[in-house]
């Protein structure tokens, strides 16, 4: 009896100094008749505990991305990225009109309120991308036939977070790639609860 099985690139991406794998690496493949699968058009990055959801989102060019807050306290969301510069000023409940992102790159997204809140879009004008889990990996499903140009992007890999790490070789449909990538950016210190998130904590466990 013969079947169809789907065939799925799978790349796992690790630290090349300690080989610990990298989550929150974005992987584009660029196939060469320019064939795209169907683009999400919309999608959410929202702000939960002083920390937004997810940490980091590949959209295809042309997404309109919303910043809904599900915090008690209020939000200044905004970008300076060239890929997207915009001002989301002091919200709460309301969640603002989505910011349209129509040009590949990656936006850095802050708040203006609370200085250690960061999380980054990347923009892309590839046909395939995905985001690898806490294993540093990741499937791109449906490749067509044929071989296509890879990339891998990571917050660490420079400090203006627009550089790109360029695989030497081709990528095929099922094919299963290792990328060890070079970070120059030391990780960001664990941030540390303030003086009321410590005494609410307190309470918490008495």
């Amino acid at each position: 009896m013969n079947s169809l099985v789907a065939q799925a690139a799978l790349i796992t991406v690790t630290n090349a100094a300690t080989g610990a794998p990298l989550a929150d690496a974005v992987v584009e493949v660029s196939v060469a008749d320019g064939a795209q699968p169907d683009a999400t058009s919309s999608v959410e990055v929202f702000q939960r505990n002083a920390t937004f959801h997810p940490h980091v989102s590949a959209v295809p060019v042309g997404t309109r991305v919303t910043f809904p807050n599900r915090d008690t306290s209020r939000h200044h969301v905004y970008s300076f990225s060239p890929t997207g510069v915009f001002d989301l000023n002091l919200y709460r409940q309301e969640t603002p009109p989505p910011v349209h992102f129509n040009k590949a790159g990656v936006a850095v997204i802050g708040c203006n309120i609370h200085d250690d809140m960061q999380a980054f879009i990347v923009i892309s004008n590839a046909g395939y991308r995905g985001v690898t889990d806490q294993n540093g990996k990741v499937n791109l499903e449906q490749l067509p036939p044929g071989e296509h140009r890879l990339r891998v992007w990571h917050t660490r890999l420079e400090a203006s977070h627009q550089q790109w790490w360029d695989a030497p070789d081709p990528i095929s449909a099922d094919d299963q790639r290792a990328v060890s990538l070079t970070l120059t950016v030391p990780p960001e210190p664990a941030s540390q609860p303030s003086s009321l998130q410590q005494r609410f904590n307190r309470a918490m466990t008495e």
